[in-house]
């Protein structure tokens, strides 16, 4: 009864081995274990003894399956099956199927969920200028790559303050910052690369005397890459904008939408990003608004990060007494998820 037992853990031991995913590397190295996500020339791969692990697919000369995976083509959507044997260049199902890797977006994609970053500032002089300045910026958004629903969810915020003066003695304090916008975005996506999105943004200024900016916007983008590591895209638009400035009256005016946002990977912790948008007016190109941005952020723990950018906004037609330009150099830490 003994020997029957030990024969019985040894089969299904056997049969673990056997029947589980199957990695072999270039170098000649074989690895058993769970295919994970395959994506961008990386698969992630679980090993019972190397624990989680990302493998480059140009370093990979064969794998399979042992269960079905979810494969979605960039020309036929979504199929299940076992990987009968793939490597850099082809998979081929347990169904007889073969799929060039050039055709395939992803395999075993990741759980779809949201996600965004919090960001806190805060600067403080003490001296001949006394100043301090607090600050938090909010963005979260949902990237849906699924057959029925290929879009993106973006909503976001943030809320600026600051006094400056009183160092001297009897030197006033004047108010240098307080603002605040809100925005929310939804892309539509007909291709892989063409999408349709629509826009719109609350902004408020009081230093800058705008009471009240309105933009809402259509129109179309293209995605040139998109990936974990970078990605960029550029989109062209119409925007209807409202503008209350107090001294100053209410305008309506239609522009021109011009805008790009691009992002890559420096370093595993370390992600440079920049932004451009340009609105001209129809009627008159010489009234715009131009907004840019540039920055790094810094990776300190899987939770929270370092963050330093420059904004440069301009307003071609301020309200009477304000600057055109508005720059500001800003360092914060924050949270993401």
């Amino acid at each position: 009864m003994r020997s029957y037992s030990l024969l019985l853990a040894a089969s299904l031991s056997l049969a673990g081995i056997s029947f589980a995913d199957k990695v072999e590397l270039t170098d000649g190295n074989k690895l058993t274990g769970k295919v994970g996500t395959i994506a961008d020339g990386k698969m992630k791969f679980n090993s019972p003894s190397l624990g989680s692990i990302e493998l480059e697919m140009k370093n990979v000369t064969s794998f399979t399956t042992d269960e079905p995976v979810t494969i979605r083509t960039k020309s036929e959507g979504t199929t299940s099956d076992k990987i009968a044997g793939g490597d850099a260049t082809q998979i081929t199902t347990a169904g007889g199927k073969t799929v060039p890797t050039s055709d395939v977006k992803v395999i075993n994609p990741p759980k779809q969920e949201w996600t965004g970053s919090i960001l806190g500032t805060f600067t403080l002089n003490r001296g001949n200028t006394n100043r301090y300045g607090v600050g938090a910026n909010a963005i979260a958004s949902l990237r849906r790559d699924e057959d029925r629903n290929d879009d993106r969810f973006t909503f976001g915020g943030g809320y600026n303050y600051g006094e400056s003066g009183g160092g001297p003695p009897g030197a006033p304090k004047t108010l240098d910052t307080d603002n605040w916008n809100v925005f929310a975005k939804y892309d539509k996506y007909w291709s892989e690369k063409w999408y349709g999105y629509a826009s719109g943004r609350v902004e408020h200024d009081r230093v800058a005397a705008l009471n009240l900016r309105l933009s809402p916007g259509v129109g179309i983008g293209y995605q040139w890459w998109e990936s974990p590591k970078s990605n960029f895209l550029t989109e062209a638009g119409l925007s209807f904008i409202h503008e209350d400035f107090d001294p100053g009256e209410t305008s309506n005016s239609v522009a021109v939408r011009l805008a790009y946002h691009y992002d890559r990977q420096l370093a595993e912790n370390v992600k440079f990003f920049h932004n451009l948008e340009y609105l001209p007016a129809i009627e008159d190109p010489g009234d715009y608004l131009l907004n840019i941005d540039a920055g790094i952020r810094a990776n300190l723990t899987s939770s929270f990060f370092a963050e330093g950018k420059v904004l440069w906004k301009r307003d071609s037609t301020p309200a009477e007494g304000s600057l055109k330009n508005q720059l500001d150099y800003i360092l914060g830490v924050g949270w993401q998820f």
